[in-house]
């Protein structure tokens, strides 16, 4: 039921509406929103342990809950810095398309809201990983799909007044209601 409601019913882009600046400036194509997709899950994935790690191990017990955001972004921007490095040495096409993208994963609201909502849900170590795996699989979902609909969009008949972003807002709030439809999804509420 976590997965679920982490990858379907409160979609992290679609139904709370975080991390729209990466939604918006990589969906422009299917290879760069794959590669961005793997690039959060990834770093998701390795934020929530580490962060988990520290909020129980660290910051609880020597009451330090006050530096849980400058700790968390702490551990987010060195992932970032490694994914990036990574990227630029092997993967060098997929790094030039990510461009400005790719360093904003760092102050992306998607990573640091699951590691909130974990503390905050009070998840032990595996719940928060099946969390984070849904976050990110349901990320990777939504910027996916919209990446397929731009792509077809660019082929459309449009008027040139709605082409490019204004269209793409138009296509984000139809998948948005569209995920709508997930709501009370097994009883999960949205």
């Amino acid at each position: 039921m976590i997965f679920i409601g982490a990858f379907l019913v409160n979609n992290i882009l679609l139904m709370r509406f975080i991390a729209l600046c990466s939604f918006f400036g990589v969906s422009t194509s299917m290879d760069t929103s794959v590669g961005m997709s793997a690039a959060v899950v990834f770093v998701t994935m390795l934020a929530t342990w580490v962060c988990w790690v520290l909020w129980h191990g660290v910051l609880l017990p020597l009451g330090l809950e006050f530096l849980r955001t400058a700790v968390f972004i702490l551990v987010i921007a060195g992932l970032v810095q490694f994914v990036e490095m990574f990227l630029k040495k092997y993967v060098r096409g997929l790094y030039s398309a990510m461009g400005i993208y790719l360093p904003l994963i760092t102050t992306n609201c998607a990573i640091l809201a699951v590691t909130f909502l974990n503390v905050d849900y009070g998840y032990n170590l595996l719940q928060a990983t099946i969390y984070a795996l849904g976050v990110g699989g349901g990320y990777s979902l939504a910027i996916i799909l919209f990446a397929a609909i731009r792509e077809r969009l660019e082929d459309s008949p449009i008027s040139p007044a709605f082409r490019g972003y204004p269209i793409a807002f138009v296509g984000a709030s139809l998948i948005s209601l569209a995920f709508l439809g997930f709501a009370n999804l097994f009883g999960i509420s949205a």
